[in-house]
């Protein structure tokens, strides 16, 4: 329904209907925000990691990471710019050390033989999503 400013008395007589009703039911449609690149499947409001059916169990700082790389599919990440949005501060000089730890972990849990994405090392740069 649209409501113009005139019809505003209206809109308010409606609402008024519908609370005298308890029986009117309120149905809504869930929106579920869902990223999916080949086989995988980020559910972002559930926080939940689905790989060729399968859910993966991540820590926080790998969900994020993953979340990041494939938000930006394609695009080469530093690693100063991945430490700087999922740690929320400013890098110190050991970011290429920490992140490279928690990618190692995303890739032993979910870069398979069967997998249709990887993420991709840059060398000394940082790390880029790639999905076929």
């Amino acid at each position: 329904m649209e409501f113009k400013a005139q019809d505003s008395t209206a809109f308010d007589d409606m609402l008024a209907f519908v609370k005298q009703h308890p029986d009117f039911e309120k149905l809504e449609i869930s929106y579920e925000p869902t990223l999916s690149l080949s086989g995988l499947e980020i559910n972002l409001s559930r926080r939940r990691v689905i790989n060729n059916g399968q859910e993966i169990e991540l820590t926080v700082k790998e969900y994020d990471i993953l979340c990041l790389l494939a938000a930006n599919k394609g695009r080469v990440l530093t690693y100063e710019q991945i430490y700087d949005k999922v740690w929320g501060e400013i890098s110190a000089g050991n970011e290429k050390d920490t992140v490279g730890f928690h990618i190692r972990n995303l890739r032993k849990k979910l870069c398979d033989t069967n997998s249709r994405f990887s993420i991709d090392s840059v060398r000394e740069i940082g790390y880029r999503f790639n999905s076929q």
